[in-house]
This record gives C-alpha cells, structure tokens and sequence, in this order.
C-alpha cells in the first residue's frame, strides 16, 4: 500500500509539471490545448483551458491506474501471506522431523551429544550468593572469567545431563526381586551409551554404589554376587560421569516402603540446606552446622519404634578437581568442622548422610572399591604381574576409580595378589565399605555444585530431586 500511495504522488507532482511547461511553451501542449491556443483572440487564459481539458481526465486515469496497482499489491501481499505461510509449514514440518529423529529412545540408546545439536547443553539450577556476594551478578569482569571458562562448565554439564537421563531410566525399573549386579550393569551399560564412552576422555567416573541399609556407602557387588533388591530395603544408588575428566558426583536413596520416607527426606531437605550455605569464602565447618541442625530435626518410626534422624559424623561431601574425586577438601555434616573457606571457581559435591544408627561408620564387608593415589610417583614393582595390572589401571582408569568387575570386563583374572601389591606399594588405594551398626537404616542424598564468580550453579539439579 506505502508503494502505490507513493506512486500517485509522482503523477501528480509530474502533472503539475506539466501543467507548468504547458503555461511556458502553449506550443507543446497535446491537440485539446492546441485548438485552445488558436482562439487567442477571445483573450481567455490557456493555463485554465489545459486544466480544464486535460488534467482531469488525466487525474481519473491515474485513480484507476493507482486503484489497480494497489490491488495488484494487495493480491500480491495476499500470494506472499500464503507463501510465508507455506514455508512456515514447511520449517514446522522439518523441526517436527528433526524432534522425533532427536528424541531419546526407551530404554535409553541415543547419545547425549547427538540430543543437542548445537553442543551447548543444559544450565544446571542457578542459586544467587548472599547479600556480600550479591555484587558478581553484574561485574563484567567476573562475566569474562565465565566466559573463558564456558568449555569446562560446558562438559560438567554434559556429563550431568547423562546423569539425568540415565537415573530417570533406572528409577522407572527399579523393583524389588532385581539382582544388585544386574542393576549396576544396567546403570553402567545405559551411561555408556550415552555418554559415549571414549577411554578416560569421557565415561565412568567411579563404580555405582548400590550401598543396602546399614552400609553407608563404597559397596558395589562383586562378580558372582547374588544379593537381590527386597521391599524393605534403603538403597543408596551413587554413580558419576564425567567428560574429560570433569566429574558429576550425584546421589539419591530408594526406599519402597512408605514407612521409610521421613529419613530420605530428612537427607534431601538436609543436602538442599547445605546448598544453600554454599558459596564463596563461607567456612566449611558454618555448612555443616546448618545440615545438622536440619537433619536431626527429622524423626522416623520404623517398625513401632521411633528414631531420631542422624548426621553421620565421619562422612563428609568434598571438593572435586580433574580426574580427581576427592580434591582435599571435606564438607562436613556436622557442627565443627574445619574453618577452611570455599572458593571462587571451585567444583563441590555436597552430601549428606542420615542414619537410624550410631552415627559413625567403620569399614566392613569385602571390598569393592579401589583407587589409584593421585600423588604417587614412581614405585619399583617386583611382580611382573602386580606391573601389567597398573598398566592397565593407568590406561582405563588412570586416577578415576573402579571396581573389581571393571577389571573383569576388560579381560583381567586372577589378578587380587597383584592388586594386593599394589595397595601395600601404596599406588592403589581401597576403599571398603563403609557401615554403621547392623540393623539401622542410612539414607543419602548428593548434588555437584559449581562455585561460578557471578553465582552458584546445581549442575546436577533435576526434576527428580
């Protein structure tokens, strides 16, 4: 409409144009202002004659010209709608297509790499620091510190979508009558899947913990175990990921009979506080002084009987560094503890431990669980065998940890007396399971939290927990 409306006031300023040579030059005027100047005698203006004459008509045919043009736009526009329109169907059509191709499969096969095209995956909770920190939200300068470290943040948080899809997998099958090693395998297939496991560039960062009961945590069953998954069970389930050694340390508690629920949520509630308090140069020991205070304010009655709610005095979250589970500092769960500080840029895994028991675990049971030291140097080996078995923890696991049925899948046997010598050599650490007194109850809940210079992220938050 603008065009055509623009179109006409050309005509009309050349019109006028005309209008004036006609006045200026009567002899170029067409035949009607021709015949007009002949009767020059009569002394009647010409500009009013040519006017008269030939403006008119002229002016209607322009309105019928520019009434044509207008409609010839309007169904021009109308053609343009329907075309837009067909191509907005056409992109739907091919985002519908893209979606169902990029959709997760059930169980879960598809990589999470190939879920997010773009390769940007999903923020973790944002969690604002509190009222003296409250300035890094809008320092430019902490922005860019961010900004140059995207690359981590952006394989922390690949590694915690696995996490997500892969726990809401197994939550959704979890029975009781399951074999605990048929479980972990199938946790530990469905993350390799979807992680796409690539040597120590991205998988597994530690064997999933299944601990039952009184065992707090660090058991997993060995090859050959038979224990099966029973309705009244409290089952910690705890497995990592990690991409280039970024790792996800995340934990939740499954328990089928109702009665149990007040000590898994006095975990929960007791995990989220200590979130809370997180942050930058908050002391350790003030964290776990709050989850304290939060989880023994949770009583539950088991079986007729009622049990205060208690934080496991010797268990602990921890700081997390690269290929490193256990970065050297402890966030206790109860009040005094270390006066250390947290720290700008700092990776945590804050968890919590609930117990119907003493509130103390020793080591028990057979163990599981072992660990390269991460400060070793050179140790000089006699067994030619105890020297093959830490070529190979060093090629699949370097100083993430493993199981011995990791050592099983990659084709080891009969390799406890060499694994034995390397843990008196003091290369390779184990970590048997942790319990607390035969009878009671332990619930835990865990979260990785990042310590960004502008605010705090839960990069392992879900919809679950």
């Amino acid at each position: 409409m603008v065009g055509s409306a623009s179109a006409v006031g050309m005509e009309e300023a050349s019109i006028q144009l005309n209008h004036l040579q006609v006045d200026q030059h009567p002899e170029t005027a067409d035949n009607g202002a021709s015949a007009a100047t002949k009767k020059k005698k009569k002394k009647k203006s010409v500009a009013p004659v040519v006017g008269t004459v030939n403006i008119e008509p002229k002016e209607r045919d322009q309105e019928v010209v520019a009434t044509s043009i207008s409609l010839q736009d309007d169904e021009e526009e109308v053609q343009g709608d329907g075309a837009e329109t067909t191509k907005k169907k056409k992109k739907k059509n091919k985002s519908k297509k893209k979606k169902e191709q990029l959709e997760q499969t059930d169980p879960p096969s598809v990589p999470v790499v190939d879920l997010f095209s773009s390769g940007d995956f999903p923020e973790g909770e944002i969690q604002q620091y509190k009222d003296d920190n409250l300035w890094r939200t809008t320092s430019e300068e902490k922005r860019e510190v961010e900004r140059l470290e995207k690359p981590i943040y952006n394989s922390l948080r690949q590694a915690a979508e696995v996490h997500r899809q892969v726990r809401k997998y197994i939550r959704s099958i979890l029975k009781p009558g399951m074999l605990m090693i048929d479980l972990c395998e199938t946790l530990e297939n469905t993350v390799r899947k979807l992680i796409s496991e690539n040597g120590l560039q991205a998988g597994i960062a530690f064997p999933t913990g299944c601990s039952l009961n009184w065992v707090a945590a660090h058991w997993t069953p060995n090859s050959g175990d038979k224990t099966v998954l029973q309705y009244d069970d409290v089952m910690k389930l705890d497995f990592g990921t990690h991409i280039d050694g970024h790792i996800v340390d995340c934990a939740f508690t499954v328990a089928f009979n109702p009665m149990f629920n007040p000590l898994l949520e006095a975990s929960k509630e007791a995990t989220n506080t200590g979130i809370k308090e997180a942050g930058i140069d908050v002391r350790l020991c003030d964290v776990g002084a709050a989850i304290q205070e939060v989880m023994e304010s949770y009583e539950v009655e088991i079986n007729g009987k009622t049990y205060q709610v208690k934080s496991i005095r010797n268990l602990n979250g921890h700081s997390i560094g690269s290929y490193q589970i256990h970065a050297g500092k402890s966030v206790p769960i109860v009040k005094g503890g270390e006066q250390t500080k947290m720290e700008e840029g700092e990776f945590y895994a804050i968890e919590t431990f609930g117990s119907t028991g003493k509130g103390y675990v020793r080591e028990d049971l057979e163990c599981s669980h072992y660990m390269k030291n991460f400060d070793v140097g050179h140790i000089p080996l006699r067994l030619p065998r105890a020297k093959q078995l830490l070529g190979t923890i060093n090629k699949h696991f370097s100083t993430l940890a493993f199981c011995r049925r990791y050592l099983d899948r990659l084709g080891e046997t009969k390799y406890l007396m060499a694994l034995k010598n390397l843990s008196d050599a003091g290369i390779v650490q184990p970590y048997p399971p942790l319990c607390d007194v035969k009878g009671s109850y332990v619930s835990q809940f865990e979260h990785t939290i990042l310590l960004r210079p502008t605010c705090k992220e839960v990069v392992s938050r879900g919809d679950d927990y």
